[in-house]
């Protein structure tokens, strides 16, 4: 048996089930629905970031590898070297790609020790064939062009079910899920 965990990049990009409180979809969706992006923090932590295309492409590598590509047991981290962005870096890109964007980062915020620079050369040596391919530059061009089609204006989007707090809030006060959140009866998931 070969068995492959995959430790993904923090995920972006478009999807059917789009969500929002992740970081570049979150910039975005703000850039989209009031023309500013506000960073609360001074926009030095770093974010590896993985299109959930690319997530995609992953996968089907993980599903195929073999024992001789990193042995029978392999956790590794999962995305691009040069994928690592600073959250100012995210907020200013976002910002060239949706006009009339303005961008206000937290100078003074206190030090936010949640940042995330990871080295992803092992997976860059054991899947050279399945990278991920999708630029920032384009996730945030699919993002912009996927809200901009669904008429998106919600500048209170962080209230909303397109957030997974919010969602699991809501299954937590519907009695759906249990204090674990597990499903309180396979009826409830559907």
């Amino acid at each position: 048996m070969t068995v492959t965990c995959l430790r993904f990049a923090t995920a972006c990009g478009r999807s059917d089930r789009l969500r929002l409180d992740l970081v570049l979809n979150d910039f975005v969706a703000c850039a989209i629905s009031t023309g500013e992006i506000t960073v609360l923090s001074d926009g030095t932590p770093w974010r590896p970031l993985i299109d959930v295309e690319d997530m995609s492409r992953a996968i089907s590598w993980a599903i195929h590898r073999t024992e001789a590509t990193g042995g029978s047991f392999l956790a590794v981290n999962t995305g691009r070297n040069d994928a690592n962005y600073q959250v100012k870096e995210l907020a200013e890109a976002v910002a060239r790609h949706v006009p009339g964007t303005k961008v206000s980062i937290n100078l003074d915020a206190p030090p936010d020790r949640r940042s995330y620079k990871v080295d992803f050369t092992l997976f860059e040596t054991l899947a050279p064939n399945h990278l991920p391919q999708i630029s920032l530059n384009e996730s945030i061009i699919r993002l912009r062009e996927c809200l901009t089609q669904a008429g998106f204006v919600d500048g209170d989007f962080r209230n909303s079910q397109l957030m997974r707090l919010k969602t699991l809030e809501w299954h937590l006060k519907n009695e759906r899920l249990d204090e674990s959140l597990r499903w309180k009866n396979r009826k409830s998931a559907a």
